[in-house]
């Protein structure tokens, strides 16, 4: 419980601390910037903000650009960047205490234990320089506060504790710990063993249509949730409740995984009305916290790149250079696999592989505990792999493959190097650094469009990568597919595409050869975007931005033409409601309230209907597209009338609905607005767990948002805590290739995560009215549009 010292102290320092502590301004206009001294800066660098809050960075080296990108990002956004540095490096009990230490072993498993030199080494020597400039700019920000702590962020005062320095080794090996599909695996695994394994279809059809196969020689009726082990987020509690709740729970999990998608599409000049290419991207991912992006623009020789970055990774992940538009959306390859370790009766340590029994690799670490003496922690991988579950009594111990541990795996270089390509040639090369999955999206200033599926594909020889498999080595991955074999297209004759993490695999792609997933999206929002797409042949800058904000649903379109054609009395008011409507999930929309109430109880309603009792603890939920077809129909789960069932259930469905609009949204169905309940709220992660944390950080709220899961514009909630606004895209932009200062963005809710700063706040009316703004690039539009300079000098 936090003591009412600190209570009091914070909520005294949010009113007494002036804006300008954040980041003093420098002179309007320019004429005399001013000048701030640092440690790690190699010459001058020019910082000019515009009027919207974007930083421009000129610089005499790349070395310098990207310092200054780490500077201000650590001006901006330094207890978030903090954290999850801490996170990744398994150094939270040290500042938090000895709850966080089973997070700290599972994140120092994660860390990776091969020659950190050579992969330095590997890497280009300007990508090398200007990670190292970015570290430089991190530190520097960190300095400047160690010498002026007045204007360290509030939150550093509230819990008492201090920044950690970054290390350039850090970004190699800080590889970070995600579960992948391994539940998948071990869900699939255990319906088998129940005889159950089509009822997973229910949940997770596969796509393409594929057959199961279990790999030879696995025990399914040995596989259990306990060879999970530290991958399950249970047994790894990160001591801020709040910010791990949703992770408790393995549906929410799934559907937050395939939630955090994006849209992208790219035009061709011949199907625009200007003649240029336009590039658009909205990258979904979590709302409600901290901000995934922060705006730059860099300029150094060889280097001119504007966009949003993610914070605490060095580089723009969407944007354009001088040269090129550039976006990205989630393509979902199947990274992950369980190996099952057969391990030595009576020697634990040693595990069989290739016809040998091999010891496993151990390292010895320690982990600082605050108020407690340091825990001495033992890490074993096989191979590399990190081993995540042991179990000594039934000689069995679990090993975890992610290509995130793989040699060469150094992600957090990849867009440093896509910022410095200068045409598709040069970025197919970039892209050999790029580990995770991504649909990247391309537009250059000669007219040239393409499309290129990036990151760490594993070739498996023997299984398709949905089940566990036996350790023994004959399964074992035999590399990475390359580039080249990677769906792609450059300049297609329909003159555009777009990706919305749909199954997007071409036609004649060889993916029986090839295996990258069987786990997309649902096709919902592409399919949308296509259908807007196709039907215009001059589309403009205005179309992309109508098309990020469309709330078109075709679920509930799907929906609305299964209303039954004589409804019961109890269901007679909703489905005349739903009749009238135009499908559109709409703030202001009666209509749409009432689907979103309608559509989960009938998925509980088919649900209950179709999956056997049995599978119900590990199948959790019927996948929407997957229920929809079943409805349609004919379909033998429904019963032998497919046309009555689906009446039945809908009808039944549209009542409940119906009680629980009036319940939510009154009795009077002329006064329900889908945006009174589906609100856009952001506040500290750690405000619910911390009282002086939430009097220092205000909440930013009121905000009423349209849209859903499964509209372009998505704005995703999960009905199961209520209904605000848990994921969607906080950032937007539009690129009007070559003609740049046309492009268009938004970004939610400010580039600061200070409440001292007037940035805190200033993008949140401007996101929820959609109102995209101008992204001045030309050295013109900056100067004429800078508000304020200064010059970052060594010191």
């Amino acid at each position: 419980m936090i003591q009412r010292r600190a209570f009091l102290l914070a909520s005294v320092a949010l009113v007494a601390l002036p804006g300008t502590l954040l980041a003093k301004p420098a002179v309007k206009g320019g004429k005399s910037p001013r000048t701030v001294r640092l440690s790690g800066a190699r010459a001058p660098v020019e910082v000019i903000e515009d009027e919207l809050g974007v930083p421009h960075v000129r610089a005499a080296s790349l070395h310098d650009a990207f310092f200054g990108q780490g500077y201000l990002v650590a001006r901006d956004r330094l207890f978030q960047i903090d954290m999850e540095h801490r996170r990744d490096m398994g150094r939270m009990a040290e500042a938090f205490g000895p709850r966080f230490v089973a997070a700290d072993r599972a994140a120092r498993l994660f860390l990776y234990r091969g020659d950190i030199e050579a992969e330095l080494a590997s890497l280009p020597p300007d990508v090398l320089e200007c990670a190292e400039g970015y570290v430089a700019g991190v530190n520097a920000r960190i300095d400047e506060l160690a010498a002026d702590p007045s204007q360290l962020p509030l939150e550093y005062g509230i819990l008492g504790i201090a920044p950690l320095r970054w290390d350039v080794r850090d970004l190699v090996q800080g590889r970070g710990i995600g579960m992948g599909d391994a539940d998948d695996e071990v869900r699939r695994t255990m319906l088998h063993a129940r005889g159950l394994l089509d009822a997973d279809l229910l949940m997770a059809p596969l796509r393409p249509a594929w057959s199961f196969t279990v790999p030879e020689g696995l025990d399914t009726a040995a596989v259990s949730e306990a060879d999970l082990g530290l991958l399950d987020p249970a047994n790894r509690p990160g001591g801020f409740e709040p910010l791990q709740e949703a992770w408790f729970d393995p549906e929410t999990r799934r559907e937050d995984r395939f939630a955090l998608g994006s849209n992208a599409w790219t035009v061709a000049p011949s199907r625009t009305a200007t003649g240029r290419p336009i590039l658009a991207n909205d990258p979904h991912l979590g709302i409600g916290r901290s901000s995934p992006r922060h705006m730059c623009h860099l300029s150094a020789p060889g280097l001119d790149v504007i966009g949003a970055g993610a914070p605490g990774l060095p580089g723009i992940m969407q944007g354009h250079t001088d040269r090129f538009a550039f976006g990205r959306t989630n393509f979902h390859i199947d990274q992950s696999d369980l190996f099952i370790l057969r391990t030595k009766e009576g020697d634990p340590g040693r595990y069989w592989h290739k016809g040998e029994w091999k010891a496993f690799e151990s390292f010895e670490d320690e982990i600082l505990i605050k108020g407690a003496a340091a825990e001495r922690v033992t890490l074993r991988y096989a191979g590399g792999r990190p081993i995540v579950s042991s179990d000594a009594a039934r000689n069995r111990a679990v090993a975890f493959a992610t290509v995130a541990m793989l040699t060469g795996a150094n992600s957090r270089f990849a867009m440093i190097a896509i910022n410095l390509a200068t045409d598709w040639a040069s970025l197919r090369k970039a892209f050999k650094l790029h580990v995770s999955p991504t649909n990247f999206h391309y537009a250059d200033i000669d007219g040239n469009t393409g499309w290129q599926t990036i990151g760490f594909t594993p070739r498996r020889p023997k299984h398709d990568g949905l089940f566990p498999a036996p350790g023994d080595g004959d399964f074992d991955w035999t590399g990475i597919l390359p580039v080249e074999d990677m769906p792609h297209v450059y300049n297609p004759a329909e003159g555009w595409f777009a990706s919305a993490n749909q199954m997007n695999l071409p036609a004649d792609y060889p993916y029986r050869e090839r295996i990258i997933s069987f786990g997309w999206s649902d096709p919902f929002r592409y399919d949308r975007c296509a259908e807007v797409l196709r039907a215009q042949p001059k589309h403009r800058i205005e179309d992309s931005i109508a098309l990020q904000h469309d709330v078109q649903s075709l679920p509930a379109r799907a929906l609305v033409k299964m209303l039954p054609a004589t409804p019961s009395a109890e269901a007679a008011e909703a489905a005349a409601l739903l009749k009238r409507w135009d499908c559109g999930i709409d703030a202001d929309s009666a209509a749409a309230l009432l689907y979103e109430m309608v559509l989960p109880l009938l998925s509980t309603a088919v649900y209950d209907r179709v999956v056997p009792a049995a599978a119900r603890d590990l199948v959790t939920s019927l996948n929407l597209a997957e229920m929809l077809r079943m409805l349609a129909g004919p379909d033998k789960r429904l019963g032998d009338d497919t046309a009555v069932a689906r009446d039945a259930l809908v009808d039944g469905a549209l009542a409940a609905g119906w009680k629980k609009a009036v319940e939510v949204g009154g009795p009077d169905p002329a006064s329900w607005r889908w945006g009174d309940l589906h609100r856009v709220t952001i506040e500290h992660p750690l405000a619910a767990s911390n009282r002086a944390i939430a009097a220092a950080f205000p909440k930013i709220m009121g905000g009423r948002s349209g849209g859903d899961w499964n509209t372009p514009m998505a704005r995703g909630f999960n009905p199961r805590r209520g209904f605000d606004v848990t994921h969607g895209a906080s950032y937007l932009f539009v690129a009007d290739v070559g003609a740049w200062d046309n492009s268009r963005f938004l970004l939610l809710p400010g580039q600061s995560a200070d409440p001292r700063s007037p940035r805190y706040r200033d993008f949140y009316p401007k996101w929820l009215a959609g109102e995209m703004q101008p992204m001045w690039f030309s050295k013109a539009a900056v100067d004429r549009h800078a508000s304020t300079r200064q010059v970052l000098a060594p010191a």
